[in-house]
């Protein structure tokens, strides 16, 4: 693999466009190829960007032979296919998070990359940001002691006109997948797979869940509270606690804009951690600054969001969704 990482992106909406702005921050990362179902869409995006292939199929870029990996920013229902057909032409992937609408649509994924040693890796760009590793690391040398609980939220109103995508089950919307799953990420990251889950939905006038309240509980006591919300604004914070503290993750905890404290044992002073991170950016060339790591060693998965980090995501999201009673159209396949 050559120093270079050739990228193409596969879609050109909003979350495209940030990924797009931050590959310039990227060592040795070069944008040439946008793909776009409307070519006045693709055209505009590759205008923006400075992008000198522009094609108006996903078919045409994934043929295209200038490009090393292709980074999916298409609707959450979309990944799935877009990813095999990237991956059935060679083509390394980073899929924008939920990696699939279900384990099954996942574990067919990553079969299809192990068979054609292709690297495939999802984008959970949180897993990358700078306050995320610095608060995993604070847990490793025993800040907090044993952890006891976890609390963290993600709610917000959307602003209008509101997205088709967030509210439609064919789309892959509701809250859980769409935002919920950060919150998720957090409690699996730092407990592992839970033993026992409950959970409970407020519907939206589609069925799809505006909102969403989820309970984890361990064999060794710990418990997770976790919740999901397109019903209102919420603080969008993390509390981590343990017999020996607790970590408080503010300012959106699952972006580059998070911010940590502190409070040893039983103190109430809070200790402010700073974190060093780029000035500028949207946070998404840390992920894309790994992937391009992981190609130049010509691994086919990464080491940090691994595949099995994946299928135990989604098959934990499959598992609150049963029984929470969130259905989607691929659930019957």
């Amino acid at each position: 693999m050559p120093q270079t990482i050739r990228w193409g992106i596969l879609g050109a909406g909003r979350i495209a466009r940030k990924f797009a702005s931050d590959l310039s921050l990227v060592n040795d990362a070069h944008l040439v190829a946008v793909g776009s179902r409307s070519a006045s869409t693709g055209d505009a995006f590759a205008n923006e960007f400075n992008i000198p292939h522009r094609h108006d199929s996903y078919e045409a870029l994934v043929q295209n032979p200038d490009v090393d990996i292709i980074y999916i920013a298409t609707p959450h229902n979309l990944h799935y296919e877009n990813t095999m057909l990237c991956l059935q032409h060679g083509k390394a992937v980073l899929c924008e998070k939920p990696f699939a609408m279900n384990g099954r649509q996942v574990r067919e994924m990553i079969k299809t990359a192990e068979e054609k040693n292709v690297f495939l890796m999802e984008a959970l760009w949180t897993k990358f940001l700078p306050q995320f590793i610095k608060v995993q690391q604070m847990v490793n040398e025993g800040l907090v002691g044993e952890i006891t609980s976890i609390r963290a939220d993600f709610g917000f109103i959307p602003s209008p006109p509101v997205p088709a995508r967030l509210f439609d089950p064919a789309l892959g919307g509701g809250s859980l997948m769409d935002i919920g799953i950060y919150p998720v990420f957090l409690a699996l990251s730092l407990l592992g797979k839970p033993d026992f889950i409950q959970a409970d939905m407020t519907p939206a006038p589609t069925g799809i869940d505006e909102q969403c309240s989820i309970s984890f509980k361990y064999k060794n006591g710990a418990l997770a509270q976790l919740f999901s919300t397109n019903a209102g604004n919420t603080s969008v914070e993390a509390d981590i606690t343990g017999r020996g503290g607790r970590i408080r993750m503010t300012n959106r905890f699952h972006n580059l804009t998070g911010g940590i404290e502190y409070l040893e044992g039983r103190s109430d002073e809070k200790q402010l951690i700073y974190v060093e991170k780029d000035s500028s950016g949207f946070g998404y060339q840390y992920e894309a600054q790994h992937a391009a790591e992981c190609l130049r060693k010509g691994l086919a998965e990464s080491p940090v969001m691994s595949h099995k980090d994946s299928l135990d995501l989604i098959d934990t999201l499959d598992a609150i969704r049963k029984v929470a009673g969130i259905r989607y159209p691929w659930d019957a396949e």
